[in-house]
Formats: structure tokens, C-alpha cells, sequence
């Protein structure tokens, strides 16, 4: 096993990353989940938006009792929430949950109601970009669940990438997976998903700013319909 060092310089582990990305391209989810986990022990987490609890599952195989990041922007689905309390519940995870400095009500006395139809951009800083770095100023590297045939803009998402904006390694284990992976993964081990996924919904996101896609449009479509956004900048 990798002995865990707790410091490397930034150019350290910006070499680590490209070197680990390369590396472990054809790697299984749960290699690079456990090469992560080897590499940065406890200042390693999985982060999740409760679309579903695939990576956080993978993640709980390799280490049991792994700290999930939940962004409880304010504007959740009810099934959202739902999720996160069943996936806190049945699941060998630690969820913690972030939330932004203002509630929605101080925001809307700040800014004006409904910033999101306004300026999506500033909401999304505002309640997720601003409170993740924050919480995850505890962590050398973070896995999301971004894969690579979702859109366009995630086409080259790198199985482990160095995040500059938060200069962390950054896992992205189920890279490679296709949709038909995801569906066998969950059906294979009871893995619990989003309610709002079987009910025309393909990405998950806060509800003001989330739609039902239409056949023969791609996962991220329904997010900021009729916008030319396409990610909330957690992810560039």
C-alpha cells in the first residue's frame, strides 16, 4: 500500500495528478477510487449532488465511513434531500453538508428575489462554487461523479485532472462509464438513485434551474434550458 504523505507542494501534486491520470485511464472505478484513497487517506472525499449514490458507493467499498460533500444549495428537489437523509442513512458514509453563507431569504434581501432567472451565474457562485471551496479546504483531492458522455463541455473529463481554480487533485472515477454502466452498477448492488430520475429527469440540479429532457437530447439539457450555460462552475 502507498504510504500517505499529508504534504506536497503544489507542483508536486499538479505532477501527481497528470501522472496518475495518465496512468489509470483503462484503471477500474474502484482502482483509481482505491489509489485516491491510498494516496491522501483522510484528506480525501467523495462530493455528490444526490443524483444518485454511485461513486459515493464505490467510494464506501474502498473506504468505509468516507466522508460525502453535499451542497444543500437552498433550492433543492424535496427527492433531493430525500436522497441525502436515505444515502446518510443506509450507506458506511460520513455526509456532511454545506450550505451558503445567506439562507435564500437573505439573498433575496441582498440581491432581489429569484437571482436565478436573473443572473444564474451569481446564484450558482453564490450557493455552490463559494460554499465548496470553503468546505473543501480540508481536502488534498476530491472524486466527483462527472463522466465524460453526459455533454459536450465533459467529453475530456480526465480520470484523476488537477483542479487549478482549487489546486487539488481532482477523481473522476466513472469517467468512462456510459449511462448503460451506471444503470447495470445500480441494479447490480441496490444502489440508491434520485426518485426525480425516473420521472423524465436525466440531470438533477436546484429546481428552479432543472427540467425534463426531451427525446434525443443529451443528460445536461434540461439544466438552464433556453440559457447558453451549461455548468454551475464547480467544474470549469
Amino acid at each position: 500500500m502507498t504510504t500517505v504523505r499529508e504534504e506536497r507542494t503544489t507542483d508536486e501534486l499538479r505532477a501527481l495528478a497528470e501522472r496518475a491520470g495518465r496512468d489509470l485511464e483503462d484503471a477500474s472505478a474502484p482502482e483509481i477510487l482505491r489509489w485516491a484513497v491510498e494516496t491522501f487517506g483522510g484528506r480525501f472525499c467523495v462530493t455528490s449532488s444526490m443524483e444518485d449514490a454511485v461513486v459515493a458507493h464505490l467510494a464506501s467499498r474502498v473506504l468505509p465511513g468516507v466522508d460525502v460533500v453535499f451542497l444543500d444549495t437552498g433550492y433543492h428537489f424535496e427527492e433531493t434531500i430525500g436522497t441525502r437523509d436515505a444515502v446518510e442513512a443506509v450507506m458506511d458514509v460520513n455526509v456532511i453538508t454545506l450550505t451558503p453563507r445567506q439562507t435564500v431569504a437573505e439573498q433575496d434581501a441582498e440581491y432581489g428575489p429569484r437571482l436565478h432567472d436573473r443572473d444564474p451565474d451569481l446564484c450558482c457562485a453564490l450557493r455552490k462554487v463559494r460554499p465548496l471551496e470553503e468546505g473543501l479546504r480540508g481536502y488534498t483531492a476530491w472524486a466527483t461523479g462527472l463522466r465524460r458522455d453526459e455533454s459536450p463541455t465533459r467529453a475530456g473529463t480526465p480520470v484523476v485532472g488537477w483542479d487549478e481554480k482549487r489546486r487539488k487533485v481532482k477523481v473522476s472515477p466513472i469517467a468512462r462509464w456510459t449511462q448503460d454502466d451506471v444503470d447495470a452498477y445500480v441494479a447490480e448492488h441496490g444502489v440508491l438513485t434520485n426518485p426525480l430520475l425516473a420521472d423524465g429527469y436525466a440531470s438533477v440540479g436546484c429546481a428552479p434551474c432543472t427540467r425534463r429532457v426531451l427525446e434525443g437530447e443529451d443528460a445536461r439539457a434540461g439544466r438552464w434550458a433556453g440559457r447558453g450555460k451549461t455548468e454551475c462552475g464547480l467544474h470549469g
